[in-house]
């Protein structure tokens, strides 16, 4: 988050406040010099991992929105991600895949990847944010179909809980002609290979 963002954010003192709490409660010395900046530190990175609550998807998607005739499968595959899991506050990454067939107007390829950056900077789980993707595609473009994919690993179940390493999560959503099996095929054909 640039320093003019985080000078307009209003609870920025407070949320310092806050952290440097839940340091002391947690048995710390906020007074330890390699935590005196700490709090600082953590609200900064709190309001980067959560700047998405101040962002518009659809508007995103609407800055370049263009007349186009093509009516073929858009994917855009492969798009690295964090967010943060919000039962436990931790990290949950990994890559979405989005395509859909445009009814008209397409949008700039470099959209598509903003609007998973902006519902993963929210405090989420992943199949929510697996039809955020979808539905805000759908609306914002009408496009013939959308069809979105996460694969995910979570560390809230590598660092606690079941505590299983290499397990990954996949969800998936779609509307319109991806309801049809052969376009579902083709579409996970395509981000596997292509």
């Amino acid at each position: 988050m640039a320093e003019k963002e985080e000078q307009a954010f209003t609870g920025l003192e407070e949320l310092k406040g806050y952290y440097r709490n839940i340091i002391s409660l947690l048995g710390e010395d906020v007074e330890r010099e390699g935590l005196l900046k700490t709090p600082e530190r953590v609200t900064k990175a709190m309001l980067k991992l959560t700047e998405g609550y101040r962002m518009d998807p659809n508007e995103i998607l609407l800055s370049a929105k263009f007349k186009e005739e093509y009516r073929q499968m858009v994917i855009v595959k492969d798009i690295d991600f964090f967010s943060l899991c919000e039962h436990h506050m931790l990290p949950f990454y990994g890559k979405a895949h989005v395509g859909y067939i445009p009814n008209g107007y397409i949008t700039g390829l470099s959209k598509v990847a903003r609007v998973v950056d902006i519902f993963s900077h929210r405090l989420q789980v992943q199949e929510r944010m697996t039809l955020q993707i979808k539905e805000c595609i759908q609306n914002t473009l009408n496009p013939l179909g959308v069809m979105v994919v996460v694969e995910a690993r979570h560390t809230c179940m590598q660092m606690r809980g079941v505590e299983k390493q290499n397990a990954i999560t996949t969800t998936s959503d779609f509307t319109g002609a991806f309801k049809q099996a052969k376009t579902r095929e083709e579409f996970m054909n395509l981000i596997r290979h292509g």
